[in-house]
C-alpha cells in the first residue's frame, strides 16, 4: 500500500479544471490559448471538464451527407453547427453530456486514443455499466460502446506533439438530436447514455469519477485547479 502511494506521489501532475457550461467556439478558443502555453512550458498536462450548449460539430473527416437536413432545421431547434479541426466525423454535444479536453503531450496518437477509451470504460464500470472499445472494427468505431450502443465519442487533434479536443460521454442528455444526423459516420448507430442504461448519476457525479479514472489510466496525479488559475476567468454559456 505504501509503495503504491509513493508511486502516486511521484507521478507527474495533471491539472484538472471544471469549466461549467461553455459555448463550443469559446471552448475551442480556450483550448488554443492553453495549447500554446503548454507548448511554451508554462503549464503541465491538463484536462478541462465541461458541458456545451446544443451543437453539432463536424470533424476533419465529416462530409455534407452527415447533416442530411438543412442547417436551418437544426438551428430552429436551438442547435448550432460548427466545423472543427479535430479528427473524426460529426457528433452532437449538449447539456447533460460530459465533455473532456485533455491538453497533453502525445507521442503516439493511437495509444492516446486507446488510453482515453480505457479511462472511460473504467469510469463507467464504477457505475456498473459494462462498456468496451471497438477500435479494432475500424476508425469509425473509435469511442466507447455498451453492447452495440455508443455511449462516448472521441476525436482529437495533435499539433507539435500536444493534443487538444478529446471525448464526450453521454450521461443524462437528450439523445434525439443524434437521430437527425449521421453521427460518427455510422448511419445506423444507436446512441445511449448512462441514464438510458439504467444509471441515475448526474454529470457532476460522473465528472468526479471521470477525472480520477483519466489520471489513473494515464499514470498522472490529479490536481484540481480553478479556471482563474489557467487565466480563463469564469467561462459561461453564450
Amino acid at each position: 500500500m505504501s509503495s503504491q502511494r509513493d508511486r502516486s506521489s511521484s507521478a507527474p501532475e495533471l491539472w484538472v479544471c471544471h469549466l461549467g457550461t461553455v459555448d463550443y467556439r469559446s471552448g475551442v478558443a480556450i483550448q488554443q490559448r492553453l495549447h500554446e502555453r503548454r507548448l511554451a512550458g508554462e503549464l503541465p498536462d491538463l484536462l478541462l471538464l465541461l458541458e456545451h450548449p446544443p451543437v453539432y460539430t463536424r470533424g476533419r473527416r465529416s462530409g455534407a451527407q452527415d447533416l442530411p437536413l438543412p442547417e436551418n432545421f437544426y438551428r430552429a431547434r436551438g442547435i448550432d453547427v460548427a466545423s472543427t479541426d479535430r479528427g473524426g466525423k460529426l457528433t452532437y454535444h449538449g447539456p447533460g453530456q460530459l465533455v473532456g479536453y485533455p491538453i497533453v503531450g502525445v507521442d503516439d496518437v493511437g495509444r492516446h486514443l486507446r488510453t482515453i477509451e480505457d479511462a472511460i470504460v473504467a469510469a463507467l464500470g464504477e457505475f456498473a455499466i459494462a462498456a468496451r472499445s471497438r477500435h479494432d472494427e475500424g476508425i469509425d468505431y473509435t469511442g466507447v460502446w455498451v453492447g452495440d450502443r455508443k455511449i462516448a465519442s472521441i476525436g482529437v487533434h495533435v499539433s507539435r506533439g500536444v493534443a487538444t479536443h478529446g471525448f464526450a460521454v453521454n450521461v443524462d442528455n437528450d439523445l434525439q438530436p443524434f437521430s437527425w444526423v449521421v453521427a460518427c459516420g455510422l448511419p445506423d448507430v444507436q446512441m445511449t447514455s448512462i441514464r438510458a442504461e439504467g444509471g441515475s448519476d448526474s454529470v457532476d457525479c460522473f465528472r468526479k469519477r471521470m477525472g480520477h479514472a483519466f489520471c489513473e489510466a494515464f499514470g498522472l496525479r490529479k490536481r484540481l485547479i480553478s479556471p482563474a488559475r489557467l487565466g480563463v476567468g469564469d467561462p459561461v454559456a453564450a
